[in-house]
């Protein structure tokens, strides 16, 4: 069955602009392991998105080391010995000045860019080895929905799966790891992230060897290598995370417990070829050869291609610019998709170590923009604009503004904000997942056909209370809304099979007799979360 996923150009610009350059680079002297600052070197600021940057040895104070070869340590100065003569007061000869480095800059470690939303706040990784640096993280809590489904099924969240009951929304154990210039990382993916995850990827029922199961405990699977040029240049191939939508996969380094549309609806995760390049110490560069848009296998014949790029000018200013195109709908290889993801965080108020209240205080804001143009093969042909009843529209258009304020020292912090989506066609829409619908599936209870409209927005208040940088207690409320029917009633999504019990019916998916699901347009949700990170 045809299936629209979920969440420039060609691989030969990739191969002759980026990789040839590279190969010259190849026999370079190895960088020291994730080419990070050596032990006794200054402590850098943080840095990019972890999964952006290799691993290294403390200390240092990033979220993962930069990927550019460091400068020579400084060694240190010696104790002066238990007998040493009285130093004299005869005058000195001045000390000649140092040669300055001919080492490039370590990219985004010019300032703590731990305030980002989608950014690690960590300066001490107690973990850390020289060559492997193990990472833990927990995401575990309790979801209250007011609307009590008797299935305790939460619908259209990729934050949230159940409701008033406790659950592991992401267990993580992995570890980066560095040497001489080759690099890889591995996290895990266990609790309900490795089962909501997966469902939403439909290029796994495309053949045989059950893709899903394969991957599904995989949050993060990537190795490659570090070549020293400009400021770094990373090229890693594996499954790897896309901050496309800006928010972290990782709860723990966002602002907020339930992302927004523009979030939840694009891609958390890519599965391919990342080459990250570093012009500057402000500025990365990253392109993608991929299977397709947040999929472990390809749609068609053709992979997904895009770019993103990172620029932060000041320690006060960082702006996102993504754009993807690719062949997504599945049986349909005559119908593209185009996205643009733009984002701009701005940090406006800095008072951290002083006696203020108020710490610090950030806005970020996000705008998407997409669709898809094509058809044939038996399928509707869809427009990008100015579509008719014979070709509609399938587009999406979405934004989210939070604002974040720190208290006490950053020991506690305050978010609020909301956003707002549009997706004639509903080709972004998560799929119910009702009688155990997936986005291969469908539902024949809830249509995500061309021509179908949906609109939405939600707001969330977060209020955090991190007593230390590896920890986070969180309590949240959550309101959104639909233009349709959507969300979980009291009734649920699961048929009832013996009173009280609520099981799938039949082959995921499919229509009951006797059963319609209970939808409605709004959600009322309080969320406490309890997120570790090491």
């Amino acid at each position: 069955m045809f299936r629209r996923s979920h969440r420039y150009s060609s691989a030969a610009f990739f191969m002759t602009a980026v990789l040839a350059p590279l190969a010259a680079q190849a026999q370079e002297p190895a960088a020291p392991p994730g080419g990070a600052p050596p032990p006794g070197a200054p402590p850098a600021a943080a840095a990019p998105p972890t999964e952006t940057l290799p691993p290294a040895p403390p200390p240092v104070a990033t979220p993962t080391p930069p990927p550019v070869a460091a400068p020579p340590a400084v060694a240190p100065t010696a104790p002066a010995p238990t007998n040493a003569a009285p130093a004299t007061t005869e005058p000195q000869p001045p000390a000649a000045a140092e040669a300055p480095s001919d080492e490039p800059a370590v990219p985004f470690a010019f300032a703590d860019f731990g305030w980002m939303n989608g950014q690690s706040r960590q300066t001490e990784f107690p973990l850390a080895g020289k060559v492997i640096q193990p990472m833990f993280t927990i995401d575990a809590g309790y979801n209250y929905e007011f609307s009590h489904p008797r299935d305790h099924t939460i619908i259209g969240s990729t934050a949230a799966g159940r409701s008033n009951e406790f659950q592991i929304m992401h267990l993580g154990v992995g570890a980066d790891f560095g040497y001489k210039n080759v690099r890889g990382r591995i996290m895990t993916q266990l609790g309900l992230y490795s089962t909501m995850t997966p469902r939403n990827d439909a290029s796994p029922d495309r053949g045989q060897w059950n893709l899903r199961d394969a991957y599904k405990y995989i949050t993060e699977g990537y190795g490659g290598y570090h070549f020293n040029v400009w400021n770094g240049i990373n090229v890693d191939g594996g499954i790897f995370l896309s901050y496309v939508g800006l928010d972290s996969y990782y709860n723990y380094e966002n602002w907020q417990d339930q992302a927004s549309y523009v979030s939840s609806n694009t891609p958390w995760f890519f599965d391919g070829i990342r080459i990250q390049t570093f012009p500057s110490d402000k500025l990365k560069i990253e392109y993608w050869i991929i299977n397709g848009w947040q999929s472990y296998g390809m749609f068609n014949e053709q992979p997904g291609f895009g770019v993103q790029s990172y620029w932060r000018p000041n320690g006060n200013v960082g702006v996102v610019l993504s754009g993807y195109f690719g062949k997504d709908a599945m049986g349909v290889p005559d119908r593209v998709r185009f996205h643009t993801d733009n984002s701009l965080l701005v940090k406006y108020v800095d008072n951290a170590g002083g006696d203020s209240f108020l710490s610090k205080a950030a806005f970020s804001l996000t705008v998407d923009a997409g669709c898809e143009n094509g058809g044939g093969n038996g399928y509707t042909h869809v427009s990008c604009g100015g579509g008719s009843e014979t070709k509609p529209d399938q587009a999406f258009l979405g934004a989210m503004l939070y604002n974040r304020l720190w208290f006490d020292d950053n020991h506690f912090g305050f978010t609020f904000g909301g956003g707002v989506m549009t997706n004639p066609g509903r080709y972004l829409v998560l799929t119910p997942p009702i009688n155990g619908a997936t986005a291969y599936t469908l539902s024949p209870y809830f249509t995500q056909n061309p021509g179908d409209k949906f609109k939405a927005w939600d707001t969330t208040e977060t209020l955090d209370w991190m007593p230390s940088q590896f920890y986070t207690l969180r309590m949240e409320y959550t309101h959104r809304q639909a233009s349709v029917p959507y969300f979980a009633g009291p009734n649920g999504v699961t048929p009832a099979v013996a009173p009280g019990v609520y099981s799938n019916v039949g082959a995921p998916g499919s229509a009951v007799p006797g059963f319609t699901p209970d939808l409605q347009k709004g959600e009322n949700r309080i969320t406490m979360n309890f997120l570790v990170r090491l």
